[in-house]
Order: C-alpha cells, then sequence, then structure tokens
C-alpha cells in the first residue's frame, strides 16, 4: 500500500511539474502562433486545391514545414526570456546540474508536444489533400524543425532577449532562403524535402544525400542544444 502511495505522489508531482513547466514555456502567446500556424496551413492548402496543382508527399512536406517552424519558434526563442520575466532564473540557477534537470527536460516536452501537433496537421492534412504515411511525414519534418528549434534555443542562451533572438532566427532564414540556389537538392539545406526527388538526380544518389542530409541536422542538433546548455552554467551572464 504504502509503494502505491509513494508511485501515485511520484506520478502527481510529475504532472504537476510538466503543467507548471509547460505553462511557463508556452505562456499564454503560443496559442496565437498555433493558431497562425494552423491558418497558414489550411489558407494554402485551399489555394493548392483551387489552383488544381498535382499534390504528392512532397507537396504536403512543403505546405507543413512552416506551420511546423511557427510551432517551435515561440518556446525556443522567447523560452528564457519568459524565466527572466516570471522571476524564475534565480530558482532555477539555485538547482544543482542547471542544464540537465530544468531546460533539457524542458526541450523534450517542447520537441514532444510539437510533434504531437505536427502528426495532427499530418492527420489532417492526409484527409483533406493527399494520404501519406503520418508518422514517417511527421517524423522527417522534425528535423528541420527540431534544428532551428535548437539553434533558436542556442542563441537566446547568448542574446537573453527574446525579441533579438528573433530578429536573429528571421534574419538567418532570410539567409537560407537566398542560398536555396545554391543548395537546394545539397545535403547542406535545412529545408531538404525528401520526398521530393529532382528529374535529373538517380534514386540511390538522392537517398545518400537524404541520410547525409538528416546527420548534418542531427549533428546539428546536438551542438546546438549542448551550446546553449553550456551557456546557461555562466550564472553571472543571466542574473
Amino acid at each position: 500500500m504504502a509503494a502505491k502511495l509513494d508511485i501515485k505522489n511520484r506520478l502527481f508531482i510529475l504532472i504537476k511539474m510538466i503543467r507548471y513547466n509547460l505553462k511557463i514555456i508556452f505562456a499564454n502567446r503560443f496559442i496565437w502562433f498555433l493558431v497562425a500556424a494552423l491558418a497558414f496551413f489550411l489558407f494554402v492548402a485551399v489555394q493548392v486545391v483551387l489552383d488544381n496543382n498535382t499534390i504528392t508527399d512532397g507537396t504536403v512536406y512543403e505546405l507543413l514545414i512552416f506551420p511546423g517552424i511557427l510551432l517551435i519558434f515561440y518556446p525556443s526563442v522567447f523560452g528564457i526570456q519568459n524565466d527572466d520575466d516570471s522571476r524564475m532564473l534565480e530558482i532555477l540557477f539555485g538547482i544543482p546540474n542547471y542544464r540537465y534537470k530544468v531546460w533539457l527536460v524542458r526541450l523534450v516536452m517542447i520537441y514532444a508536444l510539437v510533434f504531437i501537433i505536427i502528426v495532427l496537421f499530418s492527420e489532417i492534412a492526409s484527409i483533406l489533400l493527399y494520404k501519406v504515411n503520418i508518422l514517417e511525414m511527421s517524423y522527417q519534418l522534425m528535423y528541420p524543425i527540431v534544428f532551428l528549434g535548437s539553434m533558436a534555443f542556442m542563441f537566446s542562451t547568448l542574446i537573453k532577449n527574446g525579441n533579438g533572438t528573433a530578429v536573429t532566427m528571421v534574419l538567418i532564414g532570410v539567409a537560407l532562403l537566398i542560398l536555396q540556389d545554391t543548395i537546394q537538392n545539397t545535403q547542406w539545406n535545412p529545408f531538404l524535402n525528401p520526398f521530393e526527388i529532382p528529374n535529373n538526380r538517380n534514386e540511390v544518389i538522392w537517398e545518400g544525400i537524404i541520410r547525409k542530409n538528416r546527420i548534418f541536422l542531427g549533428i546539428g542538433m546536438l551542438v546546438f542544444i549542448l551550446y546553449g546548455l553550456f551557456n546557461l552554467q555562466k550564472r553571472e551572464r543571466f542574473v
């Protein structure tokens, strides 16, 4: 009986901790990013249907990638500032192994929630536009989304201001769009569409490029997250 009560209490505390952290991370403004992401997706989807364009897995991927970036944008860019605004930084820096016990868990929660929303968006697209493998589509979309989210998290620990981080990420996004003609079908393109094979590209070679691209994005995620967590050890820079 005592063991059951202990498990129940631990579960209750865990649920409360998750709810509290999600409330701080996403605050009250995340709902507007969610609405904007859904509105953008529906608007573009309607345009594609009205224009009678051929819809494929690649089309669905391109439709969902920008809403996914919108979903990750707010919690990764403004997370540190939300802690500062709620006066939680001083408390959090008092926790041993701060980077592992707080923000690493928060990042996992952010990415998990965004993945669930992307799965729902993929299901809507599969019903309304073109039948896709929902889990495969969501999995592939998470590579660029987590890559950019991790980059934004890293910059937020360097700049320590949500608006400044937002401007930096927008400028990086514009630069990547400008470079698309150069890196479009290469392993270095964060927006590489794995479901759209170029006409002049051998399928085996294309699969190799996709694999190298996912490795590149995966390593980038780890580097950005670890460097951001390392920056969070420097208490004097934040408090």
